[in-house]
């Protein structure tokens, strides 16, 4: 029996994932969804969702995903639990046969989609790991609502950090920046926003070194890098934004990637290489939402449908 060679290969079942599985599945298309770990990816770190359209009360994110996962079911979906390690691309009847290497073996099609996301760099310290979801949060667009009236703190001083803290500020009592530097590395328009805000106050030179709280989160202690003295400041909320990594790894040499590793695409998601399209958080762009990655991943499906046909394989 000859092996199976799909018209399409996504890789990666966050949100974007999970919409170009519809899309493709709608188009009758022999589709194929590897994710790696959990369905839902990096999304599931925040407990709800409240600016997510049609849900006026905000939705609990797993409910969310789990929604997702129910709409693809009787689209003749292929899943596999499975890591891409790599990809080889070969010729076969005239047109590029791309081989998608995993944990769990080796799968054809004619064209990807990549979908893998990225993470938000960690600080590594004790207790991070444990409040996230509870106190802990990447996202203050997402989440925002859950510290209304209540202090918090930002870790970072780049655009993404002060950005952030302008917008929990209009929820939060009270906005503390902590940054390693001297100076924030923000643009200076921001900055100066920020520091027009009355409940935003900064600490420079100083890192967290530990995240505190018994069934809920308490405060962090931090360290100051003159003086070499602990703080610890008390708060309900930590947003950590000191960078994120997309999780491409495996692609270098096959499509173009930025100097910080996020895939090049155009307006219909086309990579560098013919056949290869991406979408959600793994792409060059300026805002990391639910919904942006949905609609990425709708059209990355659509141009995948596109090359298909063009292919003359429907």
């Amino acid at each position: 029996m000859a092996e199976q060679i799909y018209d399409v290969i996504i890789i990666g079942a966050g949100p974007a994932g999970l919409t170009a599985a519809l899309y493709c599945g709608r188009y009758r298309m022999r589709t194929l969804l590897l994710e790696k770990m959990v369905v839902g990816g990096q999304i599931l770190l925040s407990a709800s969702i409240e600016n997510f359209p049609g849900f006026p009360q905000g939705v609990v994110t797993a409910e969310l995903i789990e929604r997702m996962k129910k709409q693809i079911e009787n689209l003749n979906i292929f899943e596999k639990n499975a890591e891409a390690t790599g990809i080889n691309i070969k010729q076969h009847e005239g047109y590029p046969l791309f081989t998608v290497n995993t944990t769990e073996g080796d799968f054809q099609a004619y064209s990807l989609i990549i979908a893998t996301g990225a993470h938000w760099k960690r600080l590594g310290v004790p207790g991070e790991q444990r409040f996230i979801g509870k106190g802990v949060s990447f996202c203050g667009t997402c989440d925002a609502p859950l510290f209304r009236k209540k202090e918090i703190c930002v870790v970072g001083g780049g655009d993404k950090a002060i950005e952030e803290a302008i917008f929990l500020s209009g929820y939060a009592s009270k906005v503390t920046v902590i940054h390693r530097r001297a100076t924030l590395r923000a643009i200076e328009i921001l900055q100066e926003q920020a520091k027009a805000k009355p409940n935003i106050s900064f600490i420079f030179n100083s890192v967290v070194t530990e995240i505190k709280g018994d069934n809920t989160l308490e405060g962090v202690y931090i360290r100051s890098l003159n003086t070499e003295e602990k703080t610890f400041i008390s708060c309900q909320g930590v947003f950590i934004f000191i960078g994120i990594q997309p999780n491409t790894e495996f692609l270098k040499g096959i499509i173009d990637l930025d100097d910080s590793g996020f895939v090049k695409v155009n307006s219909r998601k086309q990579t560098s290489c013919a056949g290869i399209f991406a979408c959600g958080d793994c792409i060059e762009k300026h805002l990391y939402q639910v919904i942006t990655a949905c609609a990425e991943g709708a059209e990355a499906a659509h141009s995948a449908h596109n090359y298909i046909l063009h292919q003359h394989r429907k």
